[in-house]
Order: C-alpha cells, then sequence, then structure tokens
C-alpha cells in the first residue's frame, strides 16, 4: 500500500509509539515516502526546504516502528522512537500551545 500522491502532498502525523502522544505534523511526497520506507527514518517533503530528514541536523532523528495509511490513503501516522525532542524549539511535542 502506498498513499496516493495524485493531489500532492499528504499529511504525516508522527506519534511517539511509547507514549502515543503526537509530536509533529509534516507533508510527504512519494519521495519522502520512498526514503522513509528504505532508511526507517522519518523523511518529509517542505516547500521551503525540499527533502529532508527529521533530525538530520540537530541529531533528534526518528526512528519509525510502524506506518499506518488512513481509510482514503490520503493521510500517514508514522509511530517512532524519537532521539530527542520533535519540535524546532525545543519541546517533546510541537503541539504545547492550549487553546481557551
Amino acid at each position: 500500500m502506498n498513499p496516493d500522491f495524485s493531489k500532492g502532498l499528504v499529511p504525516a502525523v508522527v506519534q511517539d509509539a511509547d507514549t502515543s502522544r503526537v509530536l509533529m505534523l509534516a507533508y510527504m511526497d512519494d519521495e519522502a515516502w520512498r526514503k522513509t520506507r528504505e532508511t526507517g527514518r522519518a523523511w518529509f517533503h517542505s516547500r521551503e526546504r525540499g527533502l529532508w530528514e527529521k533530525g538530520a541536523t540537530s541529531g533528534n532523528t526518528m526512528e519509525v516502528v510502524e506506518v499506518r495509511l488512513d481509510c482514503d490513503g490520503d493521510s500517514v501516522l508514522l509511530r517512532v522512537h524519537p532521539a530527542g525532542p520533535a519540535c524546532h524549539t525545543g519541546a517533546e511535542s510541537c503541539f504545547f500551545n492550549v487553546v481557551d
């Protein structure tokens, strides 16, 4: 099974495999999908950066332990073992802003 990239990038939700905490949201294209599957590490696509491996510069890589697709094949869930914080701010998760 592969995601449906016919409409462009697909969202990739990244979740800690041990705690089930949502760590971040990024986007994948077919190249990021292939690199993730080949290397066992999380790769994404950004319109600004192009293809990038999570943690390649910071060391906070993500080992992918399970990949799931949603029912329509247009979203990806990566369950990972993170080597450090997911957020560029240093926070464990990018989802730390609580809205009242």
